[in-house]
């Protein structure tokens, strides 16, 4: 659902805008993908990438070399939100 209404409301704000969003996140996770250590843990064995252009981040944690992502939220709203995910 995050992905979705953060999709909206940049659609919303300007058409296009939305699906600049979702490649910046595609781009996020792709960089996560090819070296999920490389962002620092914030919170136990959580870590976050920041999304370029964006003020969200992807929260994510690597479970037997997987990766398990929580949320994609606006770092400027509640930003301790994720934590209720884990």
């Amino acid at each position: 659902m995050d992905l979705q209404d953060a999709y909206s409301y940049f659609e919303h704000c300007k058409i296009g805008l939305g699906a600049d969003f979702i490649e910046c996140v595609g781009d996020s996770l792709a960089k996560v993908s090819s070296n999920s250590e490389q962002y620092a843990v914030i919170y136990k064995s959580i870590r976050r990438v920041l999304i370029h252009r964006f003020p969200y981040a992807v929260f994510y944690k690597v479970i037997d070399d997987v990766i398990v992502v929580f949320a994609v939220l606006n770092c400027a709203r509640e930003p301790k939100t994720w934590r209720t995910r884990t």
